[in-house]
């Protein structure tokens, strides 16, 4: 049986399902989600070693035309840069509508000449199912892209097809990582992300581009994670609501935070949060290499 490894890049608009299907794909949560675009900040790596072979997927922020903020140029660039030196490129598209974020994505598909693959997400929303196929075949006169999967990556509906597909199109060759080895990324890069999850999560509507989050402490215990970590945003009444009347909305937050973070670590954790003001560090591109944003 031939043995296939390859790198491949999930790319798409913002809150097409991106990272709720690499989560899928891989069998466990790696990457946060939230229903607000933009919730990718970073390129991902999630390695997924099968009998036949090893995919090793790239979830990317979402390729967006919105704002000249130096953070929204970084999420581009990020993007962007992906494509290069990958084997094969899932462009995750929408089924409830197209836009013309799809069409800038589209494009940058094509100049990458990479071989690629269109991925309709959220078929579970497509009512009712005739609709589906019809849909299908105008995405794909579209886009120009010939091989076309239908999946929910929130069901997982045909989203072991997928998989196969995927490996099928990879080159020949023996694994690129440990068969044990789920990313690249360090647990301190996770601890952050899970913060800011719960936190992009609960203030949704408020504040979701103005926070970021760094580790400050994090120390390993045999049977405890002691974590510190700082909460940043751009203005004091920022601060304000995230703390809420008497400091309880931060508390709830820190004690979802908390739990996700003894899940995905699988040990008890001892969570401390503070939360200081950096005006306009998203607009600063010095202010985000020091946060943690270079690609």
């Amino acid at each position: 049986m031939m043995h296939r490894a390859g790198h491949v890049a999930l790319v798409g608009r913002p809150n097409v399902g991106k990272s709720t299907l690499l989560n899928r794909l891989l069998g466990q949560k790696l990457a946060i989600t939230s229903h607000k675009p933009q919730t990718t900040r970073h390129s991902i790596l999630g390695i997924n070693t099968l009998e036949g072979g090893q995919i090793v997927y790239i979830d990317t922020p979402g390729i967006h035309k919105r704002g000249n903020k130096a953070m929204s140029r970084y999420l581009n660039r990020t993007a962007t840069s992906t494509l290069r030196g990958v084997d094969l490129v899932v462009f995750v598209v929408d089924a409830g509508h197209w836009n013309e974020e799809d069409g800038l994505v589209l494009q940058r598909v094509k100049e990458s000449r990479l071989p690629a693959l269109l991925v309709v997400n959220k078929i579970d929303t497509v009512k009712p199912r005739e609709k589906l196929l019809p849909l299908l075949a105008e995405l794909a006169e579209r886009t120009g892209i010939q091989d076309v999967i239908p999946v929910s990556a929130r069901t997982g509906d045909n989203c072991d097809v997928l998989e196969q597909e995927i490996l099928q199109r990879l080159p020949e060759g023996e694994n690129l990582y440990p068969e044990d080895q789920l990313t690249d990324r360090p647990e301190r890069f996770f601890a952050a992300e899970l913060i800011r999850e719960q936190i992009t999560r609960r203030y949704h509507k408020e504040l979701p581009y103005a926070v970021t989050v760094e580790i400050e402490e994090f120390q390993e215990r045999p049977h405890i994670l002691r974590i510190g970590a700082v909460v940043w945003v751009e203005r004091p009444n920022q601060k304000a609501i995230l703390l809420g009347r008497s400091g309880q909305a931060m508390k709830e937050t820190a004690t979802q935070a908390r739990r996700e973070l003894e899940r995905f670590f699988q040990k008890k954790v001892f969570l401390r949060l503070w939360i200081k003001v950096k005006r306009s560090w998203s607009s600063d591109q010095a202010s985000l290499v020091k946060l943690g944003y270079t690609e």
